[in-house]
């Protein structure tokens, strides 16, 4: 069998993130791989220690996949991240970590473009995010406008406590739901403060009712 090049390997895994996330790869002490985003970069090098407290070390003592916001305080950067541990026939032989920008930390508006020009709205002010059109909409009360960032990363970026996905197409603000009502085929529809409908899709319904608990 021919022998897969790892450098290759761990470039083919970037390709399928999106431009905003750095992915770092270690064994259980060191990384051995780290490739920068335009957006972020943790000035990790090839060689350098795992340091407790960041992702990758807690996905390594944990042995288990870790996902989190990280604080500025430990390498100067704020940054989300997701780190899955690599077990090998019960060993534990290291870790491949996304890392990705937060806009949560520092800022509390997402800036979107209305028409020829930019509105920045708080995060408590969207009701959702629609993606259709290859474009992502930022729907608010008073406005609708559009971002370049797609709902993924919007996904990794927005505060968790009442952002919540619900569909491939959709992140909706809990807040703004006025009713929730059972549909075909174990989904939910949700009626938003504006009367517009949004399908909770049967991948996340189950997600949906734990995390509303009902």
């Amino acid at each position: 069998m021919t022998q897969i090049n790892m450098n290759a390997m761990f470039d083919a895994i970037v390709e399928l993130f999106s431009d905003e996330a750095s992915i770092a790869v270690s064994n259980t002490e060191e990384y051995i791989y780290y490739r920068a985003s335009k957006r972020i970069d943790l000035k990790i090098k090839k060689g350098d220690r795992v340091k407790e407290g960041t992702i990758t070390y807690k996905a390594l003592t944990g042995k288990q996949k870790i996902s989190e916001f990280i604080d500025r305080d430990l390498l100067g950067v704020p940054y989300y991240g997701m780190a899955v541990p690599l077990i090998h026939e019960g060993k534990l032989e290291g870790c491949v970590s996304a890392i990705f920008p937060t806009l949560t930390t520092g800022k509390s508006v997402v800036t979107v473009k209305y028409h020829e020009g930019w509105v920045p709205v708080p995060f408590p002010d969207v009701m959702y995010l629609e993606a259709s059109d290859r474009k992502t909409h930022v729907v608010t009360e008073k406005l609708t406008g559009t971002h370049k960032y797609t709902l993924n990363e919007f996904d990794f970026l927005l505060p968790k406590d009442y952002f919540v996905r619900c569909h491939r197409s959709f992140i909706v603000n809990v807040n703004y739901i006025n009713e929730i009502y059972p549909d075909t085929h174990s989904t939910l529809v949700l009626i938003m403060k504006n009367r517009n409908k949004i399908t909770v899709s049967q991948s996340y319904t189950s997600y949906f009712r734990k995390l509303l608990g009902f």
